[in-house]
């Protein structure tokens, strides 16, 4: 097992072979696969098109469609893995050649990373901002009346619950934070705004 450029884990040999096999296809069919893969690397919510557009790939070339789920399934991990650590291509070619894939094909591989690098940069800032997306927030101020300890009379503090989405769903989450406690989380908040508007 070899450890690699997006993988910080030893790689399992399945995968190595999944992307031997890549190198039996034909130029052009390495090209329309490497295609529907960076549809789906830029848009992986549609996983339903990558199913279809697989089954399609399958019938046209005369292959089965489980094998060919499990070589797409391996050749993705590079692209997510490469995306998580914002690898270049030239990281992605040489993690394909390490696996096995030629040279030749590697190499259309990372011209695709470079040309859809903007798209790729985007997707991932994007599914980093978002998830835990803030949909809705209440608060209110308080004054601590009674407590078994003498110095938090009096104490001011702010609850805090926030609706967070996940996904397709949504959560609750309530917080209790002192004063302190509530200028650094706005001074956090107003950081994190500040890198958001240099996106933008």
């Amino acid at each position: 097992m070899q450890r690699l450029h997006y993988s910080g884990e030893p790689v399992a040999d399945a995968v190595s072979t999944d992307i031997q096999t890549l190198n039996k296809f034909s130029d052009q069919q390495f090209a329309a696969l490497t295609e529907i893969l960076f549809r789906f690397v830029t848009e992986p919510t549609e996983s339903e098109r990558l199913l279809n557009e697989l089954g399609e790939f399958a019938s046209q070339n005369g292959m089965s469609l489980g094998p060919l789920k499990n070589i797409v399934k391996s050749a993705l991990l590079v692209p997510n893995g490469a995306l998580k650590r914002n690898l270049t291509a030239e990281h992605v070619k040489a993690d394909f050649i390490a696996l096995g894939l030629s040279e030749e094909k590697a190499g259309c591989f990372a011209d695709q990373w470079k040309l859809h690098s903007v798209a790729l940069s985007r997707q991932a800032l994007g599914q980093t901002i978002t998830v835990n997306q803030l949909v809705d927030m209440e608060w209110k101020f308080g004054v601590t009346a009674g407590s078994s300890e003498l110095q938090k009379v009096g104490g001011i503090f702010l609850q805090l619950k926030l609706v967070i989405k996940k996904g397709n769903k949504s959560e609750i989450i309530y917080m209790e934070l002192t004063l302190p406690q509530f200028y650094n989380f706005l001074h956090e908040m107003e950081q994190a705004k500040t890198s958001l508007e240099c996106f933008g």
